[in-house]
């Protein structure tokens, strides 16, 4: 996906957020909102904004001299989502359909974002994932939740790349990792993290924090990048993703930098910004499933 004119304002949003979030001074704000002017007439917007997002971060850390900004927003994440995990849990083995509960709870969960919300709680966001009776997923009128295709191609995999978003956000992913190996049990699951802290991305630590080695194998895909940017990742990464049969691309990040690459991807996140949501024919807050945006019918 490009970047769009209207995502210029965000680009500034978020730095100004990280580095007040850093404890950085109005003077060390005015010099990172500068720093990324400078930049901004250079770059591309045939670039992905995750790109951009890469750029803007390391600026950030670099005048802040935090190289984690959100060390401790991820660690609070992780700890809360484990806190709810069991309930979350007891609602996906009383669910008529076990994997699309899974599904729409790893979906819900993709809520946990801090470089689309800057100020989030994120108790009240999980309050609201678990309080949810009624499924979220409308958009599957649309074209947007191919849930029966999802399900498709998970007959005939033996491998999964499962490339993750957020903190906090993966412990629904390792429910949703659990429903799979619970259909299918002899299927690989790899899980890729990113390489090093952007945002409130999640990590190996994180992963390792949340258990995520039960159910998968866990890489690093290299990426420094709020996506995965595949000429940035390293080429063990780019080898396990040629030949996994099938990829998840989790989150909006993700979905930017892959929605181009030809694959056996399926993108699963939720619209939580109006140039996305444009771009894929939805609308905000809608729950996505796809497995080629330019498959969707206009």
């Amino acid at each position: 996906m490009k970047t769009y004119l209207e995502c210029i304002p965000c680009f500034f949003n978020q730095a100004i957020e990280a580095a007040r979030n850093a404890g950085a001074s109005a003077k060390k704000q005015k010099l990172i909102v500068d720093r990324i002017a400078q930049v901004l007439p250079s770059f591309p917007f045939s670039a992905t904004p995750p790109e951009m997002g890469r750029i803007i971060y390391s600026i950030v850390s670099d005048i802040t001299e935090i190289k984690d900004i959100y060390a401790e927003v991820k660690h609070k994440s992780n700890e809360r989502a484990l806190s709810v995990y069991p309930i979350a849990r007891k609602k996906v083995i009383s669910s008529s359909d076990r994997l699309l509960t899974a599904l729409e709870l790893a979906v819900s969960g993709n809520v946990i974002d801090y470089g689309i919300k800057n100020k989030l709680d994120v108790d009240a966001e999980l309050k609201k994932i678990l309080k949810k009776e009624k499924t979220k997923i409308k958009s599957e009128k649309k074209g947007l939740f191919q849930y029966k295709k999802f399900r498709q191609a998970l007959k005939g995999s033996r491998t999964i790349l499962y490339c993750v978003d957020n903190a906090g956000e993966i412990v629904f992913d390792k429910l949703l990792m659990e429903e799979i190996r619970l259909y299918y049990p002899d299927i690989r699951i790899i899980c890729a993290v990113k390489a090093k802290p952007i945002i409130n991305d999640a990590l190996l630590s994180d992963a390792l924090y949340c258990q995520m080695d039960r159910v998968s194998e866990i890489i690093s895909s290299g990426s420094e990048a709020p996506g995965t940017v595949l000429k940035q990742c390293s080429k063990e990464f780019r080898r396990v993703f040629r030949k996994a049969d099938m990829i998840i691309s989790k989150g909006q990040g993700n979905f930017e930098t892959l929605s181009k690459v030809r694959g056996p991807i399926f993108y699963l996140f939720m619209a939580k910004c109006p140039v996305v949501a444009k771009h894929v024919r939805g609308d905000m807050g809608d729950y996505i499933l796809i497995d080629n945006p330019t498959a969707i019918k206009l």
